[in-house]
């Protein structure tokens, strides 16, 4: 019979003072080491719906649907496309908007509950009416670059609604705009091209 080696007589006496190095799962849950990339979730307020995780996804388990009737857009995380290589995590804007959790059990008995789903509000150009982006990510970037957000109007204005300082344009009176005194049209919340008409109208009469 052949002698035990020196280091499976060493596990072998570890294992019977410290215990065995098997776990009880699923008996008993397996408690996961310090970044093990589990399920991934939202924080529905730290999210700003910017859509970098869907960018970043190298397996398509993202998607960003936007729901113009209801102005809301939707984040959506496909579980069982999921690979978890973290690329979302590392790339979130925020870096609070979405992070993996210590749980792994994925089995279940029927093909359901696997969308994990949240809604952001949208904001739309007051000219053409085509989304600018969610209120959410323009307010964190309002606040990220501080007093620099008053060189952008659409930055500022929607910082001033959300203070209640200003409000809604569904809420003012018809205006024609092609009447309104030089560089009217920049106080408004408008999206990149009609901006940028806006200024070329104003500067060069195009």
């Amino acid at each position: 019979m052949r002698k035990p080696k020196l280091r499976e007589l060493g596990e072998a006496i570890r294992a019977i003072v410290k215990g065995p190095f098997t776990t009880k799962f699923p008996k008993e849950p397996s408690i996961p080491p310090k970044g093990f990339r589990g399920i991934i979730k939202y924080n529905e307020e730290r999210c700003i719906g910017c859509g970098a995780c869907a960018e970043v996804c190298p397996a398509k388990a993202r998607a960003i649907e936007d729901d113009v009737k209801r102005k809301v857009r939707k984040v959506i995380h496909y579980q069982e496309k999921c690979v978890y290589c973290g690329q979302c995590v590392r790339y979130c804007t925020t870096q609070e908007g979405i992070k993996h959790t210590q749980e792994y059990d994925l089995a279940k008995i029927k093909n359901e509950g696997y969308e994990n789903i949240i809604e952001k509000e949208l904001a739309f150009c007051e000219i053409c009416g085509e989304v600018v982006a969610p209120k959410a990510q323009l307010l964190w970037i309002a606040h990220k670059v501080g007093e620099l957000a008053y060189a952008n109007p659409t930055l500022y204005l929607s910082l001033y609604k959300e203070l209640g300082i200003t409000q809604d344009e569904e809420n003012l009176p018809h205006l024609n705009y092609d009447q309104l005194p030089y560089r009217s049209q920049h106080q408004r919340i408008l999206c990149v091209d009609c901006r940028r008409k806006s200024y070329l109208n104003e500067i060069w009469g195009y």
